[in-house]
């Protein structure tokens, strides 16, 4: 079992001063070993995907700079560098890794599962159906690189109290809120500069607790579904309604006004750096606010059913749309990977269904009722006389539990706990 407890750091003005150095130390790395990956693949690109019997016109590949090839070269790093040999080893390769990962992400594949090819034409590139979005790499700016990860495993006794030991920095105060659970290791911990202070991020793990397997069979008795929208943020089929609070939109008037004041600033000033520190903490309160009203609302439908149905967005395309402001507001994408996460770890299941239709169809008879986006209420002939949200998400837990009635509806994926 595998847990994440974040806890804030006090660290004196030496440590903040050594922090800092080690992330522009860090950055400078990772701009300079993302180019290398850059400059290899541009040297590799080629217009001619095929080669005639007499002779070949493709050059030769040069050698990919690799995770392990681009470490031994850290080597050297701190021989010309010798700022370099204050970093803790390991967190100089964790930037090597985050290089890998995100430029091998960027070169498999696209949404289309096109794989960017080497050395062959666009046109004829493999098809990957694995491949997802991924934008092109950037280099990081001053200020961009904001974490550091100590992959070593902190060992019991480096937790004294209120502070915890981390390698060629020394003790760190830290406000423990919260006890660390008894027969957990800490495998691993990050520091993190937010826009209000310092933060550490213990990754927590207990190898007696067995990973949870979930052979949870969707039914009418334990399914709820639930319909996200924007009037309220969710309506579950119980027809329980939760307000959606809008947290980005109550702090509007506020940023409008820090905003202001942060145009008129000079650049390069202290009174813009200032500034800009306002406009960041008003931003990371309203996201706090947005992840606390996530927890809360998915722990509360876990304690409701042991199988949460839900319609399979496109909230990507959504947030481009008229809607984007309230779409992004409501943070849905975060929501269910929340719930996602917690219902893996609670033993329940989280299921998506084909949101076609949800709100056209009657959820007892089956019939189709055209409605446009205005009407917020269902009357079907056969009776049936619902809020408009209350009836699709009937029809979501029908649809997620396999209801006669509704034989029509679309795939259903299950999303957590389901084997």
């Amino acid at each position: 079992m595998r847990i994440a407890y974040q806890y804030r750091l006090r660290p004196t003005k030496q440590q903040i001063a050594t922090f800092e150095q080690w992330l522009e130390l860090c950055r400078r790395q990772y701009n300079y070993r993302l180019g290398e990956r850059f400059n290899w693949w541009e040297q590799n690109r080629c217009d001619i995907d095929r080669c005639s019997l007499e002779v070949c016109h493709l050059p030769r590949l040069k050698d990919k700079p690799s995770y392990y090839s681009q470490k031994r070269e850290l080597t050297n790093t701190k021989t010309l560098f010798s700022d370099y040999k204050e970093l803790p080893s390991h967190t100089l390769q964790d930037v090597i890794a985050r290089v890998e990962k995100t430029f091998d992400r960027w070169l498999k594949g696209d949404s289309n599962g096109e794989q960017r090819g080497l050395g062959v034409s666009p046109s004829r590139a493999t098809a990957n159906p694995k491949g997802k979005k991924s934008g092109r790499p950037r280099f990081k700016g001053k200020g961009r690189y904001r974490s550091l990860a100590f992959p070593d495993p902190i060992k019991p006794e480096h937790i004294q109290g209120k502070f915890i030991q981390l390698p060629k920095i020394g003790k760190i105060k830290m406000i423990l809120h919260r006890p660390i659970p008894d027969g957990f290791k800490i495998k691993t911990a990050t520091i993190t500069c937010k826009a209000d202070g310092w933060y550490i991020s213990l990754s927590l793990e207990d190898v007696t607790v067995p990973s949870t397997k979930t052979y949870v069979i969707p039914a009418l008795d334990n399914t709820v579904g639930i319909d996200m929208g924007l009037k309220s943020f969710l309506v579950t089929s119980d027809n329980q309604e939760v307000e959606i609070p809008q947290h980005y939109r109550k702090s509007e008037k506020r940023l409008k006004r820090l905003q202001r004041q942060l145009s008129r600033k000079n650049k390069r000033s202290n009174r813009r750096k200032k500034a800009i520190k306002r406009v960041a903490k008003v931003h990371l309160k309203v996201a706090n606010q947005r992840k606390d009203f996530h927890y809360k609302t998915a722990i509360w439908l876990l304690t409701k059913s042991q199988v949460i149905a839900h319609e399979n967005l496109n909230i990507k395309g959504l947030a481009k749309s008229m809607l984007a402001k309230s779409v992004n507001d409501a943070g849905w994408g975060q929501f269910l990977q929340i719930l996602n996460t917690k219902a893996a770890s609670a033993g329940c299941l989280v299921v998506a269904v084909n949101p076609n239709g949800t709100s056209q169809e009657c959820s007892d008879c089956g019939a189709t009722v055209p409605k446009v986006l205005a009407d917020r209420w269902h009357s079907c002939q056969c009776g049936a006389s619902y809020d408009r949200d209350h009836n699709a998400a009937r029809n979501i837990k029908h649809r997620a539990a396999g209801h006669p009635v509704l034989q029509s509806s679309g795939n259903v994926r299950r999303v957590a706990g389901s084997h």
